[in-house]
């Protein structure tokens, strides 16, 4: 059965023009986008996406980063999608990553990693709920 998952193409990657390579990515990856939209954000969105982190050391620039430029936010679909989607991306750290992932080709560091994916279903059907309205997935 599908399995839907959020995504995130992040200021770093959308500033240095990698938004077409990294679409081309997940499409080879197998991925239905069921929405995309581009847009920025102000850094009170990114503290509410990113409560969970609350309290720890690096959520003030997460959440500064996050919204210095715009990104883009996805719906994605397929088989394991959560799954499939994390490998897809690589390591957090671009320096740990495999080959081919796009974190190892697109990403400058632990924080300017080029892309977001949710972590589990719940995680998903939060941050999808976050930035899409019902009538936005069609």
């Amino acid at each position: 059965m599908a399995q839907r998952t959020f995504s995130i193409i992040k200021p770093d990657a959308v500033r240095d023009g990698y938004i077409g390579a990294i679409l081309a990515a997940i499409d080879k990856g197998g991925f239905k986008i069921v929405s995309l939209k581009k847009q920025s954000i102000s850094k009170k969105q990114a503290e509410g996406f990113y409560a969970v982190h609350a309290g720890k050391p690096f959520f003030d620039g997460l959440c500064e980063f996050m919204s210095s430029g715009p990104l883009v936010l996805m719906v994605l679909e397929k088989d394991n999608a959560i799954a499939d989607l994390r490998k897809l991306m690589g390591a957090t750290n671009p320096a740990n990553a495999e080959p081919g992932t796009i974190r190892k080709q697109f990403a400058k560091s632990i924080g300017e990693n080029a892309i977001h994916g949710s972590d589990a279903e719940e995680t998903a059907a939060f941050e999808i709920g976050y930035w899409f309205a019902g009538y936005e997935l069609v």
